[in-house]
């Protein structure tokens, strides 16, 4: 005999085999633990070929490739030891490399939890950024479905397959390393999604948190700005929003510049974030914008800065199409403002594939433009790429120096 109970068992087994009827989270979920497993399938194989090196034996396991190697040794520090009160000084007088250039959110973080379960940074530092990264992608589904639905009318599956770019980018292993980019990102997608609600006391908190994790908290002041204005010439903003908007823009300066305030307090060097930065820099003295000619002139003599102006010319179309902009003002502001504070503050390198893991929205717009499944294929299977050359060439150290990723 059958009863209701026994006729709907199929159903569910037809659902759990067809990924469209699952609800949104479950999906988010399969695609970015999907693309972890891919990134730490190429970890492990770059592992095996890894040499001795200053964090790592040859040949470590995953956990220690993930946990130890380039930046994260440098935030192991943090976590173990905090910061020193003076900076490093070298023979001729020069700042040297040290902890002040690695903010303090993500190995506090891990020391908590250390606290109360006594895994340790090798064990920790991984799957908090794993986790992260996993609300993260949560987090970005929901922007792009909310924030971005003028863009998702257009092209219906957009928030998930932004979540699988975000997933597959080239140096998106990152969010499986002992890393701050996954914290990052979940901070900046989760505060332009509380922007976007007008939820101007939650964004506050996290652009606060923001500024102790990464040194982004200044372009998110420029989105802020640029939701007031929209909100202004639409004629809906009154005065206590008006009034909470201009908090939330003081909050989001403020966070932007307390980390190398801290810096020179704690030091008692006058500006020693920047004498700090200069010593990861070769010691170049920090000047905007500048680095980026220098480096188009060292890559291709004389056509360098017609190169580079080539460049920013795409970056500037990739922005100001019709497709970012249907993405909302906050994910439109936040992809002009971040790239702008790269080009002003980064000096161009290989680390640059790292930052620009932040400029997520761009991975909307390269899929928002069309609804073919071939392109979107096409761009997943050259992320995948990406990451093999990522992880092989950069995160892989060929001793006794390497180009970091």
């Amino acid at each position: 005999m059958t009863t209701p109970r026994t006729a709907a068992l199929p159903a569910a087994r037809a659902r759990l085999l067809r990924p469209a009827t699952w609800r949104w989270w479950v999906q988010v979920l399969v695609v970015y633990a999907l693309a972890r497993a891919v990134s730490a399938g190429v970890l492990l194989v770059a592992a095996r070929s890894q040499e001795q090196n200053l964090w790592t034996d040859a040949a470590p396991s995953y956990l220690a490739y993930v946990g130890r190697m380039w930046d994260a040794s440098w935030y192991e520090q943090i976590y173990a030891s905090g910061y020193p009160d003076t900076l490093p000084v070298g023979p001729d007088g020069a700042v040297q490399q040290n902890v002040w250039a690695f903010f303090p959110l993500f190995p506090a973080l891990v020391r908590a939890l250390d606290a109360g379960t006594g895994l340790g940074w090798e064990v920790l530092a991984p799957t908090v950024a794993l986790a992260c990264g996993a609300g993260a992608a949560l987090v970005v589904h929901r922007l792009v479905a909310t924030a971005g639905a003028a863009a998702v009318e257009r092209r219906p599956g957009l928030p998930l397959a932004t979540v699988l770019l975000v997933s597959v980018f080239p140096s998106s292993p990152v969010l499986q390393v002992a890393y701050t980019e996954s914290l990052a990102l979940l901070l900046v997608a989760g505060a332009l999604l509380l922007l976007a609600r007008r939820r101007y006391a939650g964004a506050a908190l996290l652009v606060v948190l923001l500024g102790f994790c990464r040194a982004v908290a200044l372009p998110m002041a420029a989105v802020v700005l640029w939701h007031g204005i929209v909100r202004w010439r639409r004629g809906d903003l009154r005065g206590p929003d008006a009034a909470r908007l201009g908090g939330l823009l003081v909050v989001a300066l403020g966070s932007g510049l307390v980390w190398p305030w801290l810096c020179g307090a704690v030091t008692g060097v006058h500006q020693a974030y920047f004498r700090t930065q200069e010593a990861w820099r070769g010691g170049a003295e920090v000047v905007p914008f500048v680095p980026w000619v220098d480096v188009s002139r060292w890559l291709a003599g004389d056509a360098g800065p017609w190169l580079l102006a080539l460049v920013l010319v795409v970056a500037a179309a990739l922005v100001l199409n019709p497709v970012a902009a249907r993405l909302g003002p906050e994910m439109h502001a936040w992809s002009g403002a971040y790239l702008a504070y790269l080009v002003a503050t980064v000096q161009p390198g290989t680390s640059l594939v790292r930052f620009l893991l932040l400029a997520f929205p761009l991975g909307a717009v390269t899929v928002g433009w069309t609804r073919s499944r071939a392109w979107l294929a096409a761009v997943t299977v050259a992320c995948v790429v990406g990451q093999v050359w990522w992880v092989w060439s950069l995160w892989r150290l060929v001793p006794p120096s390497g180009w970091p990723p």
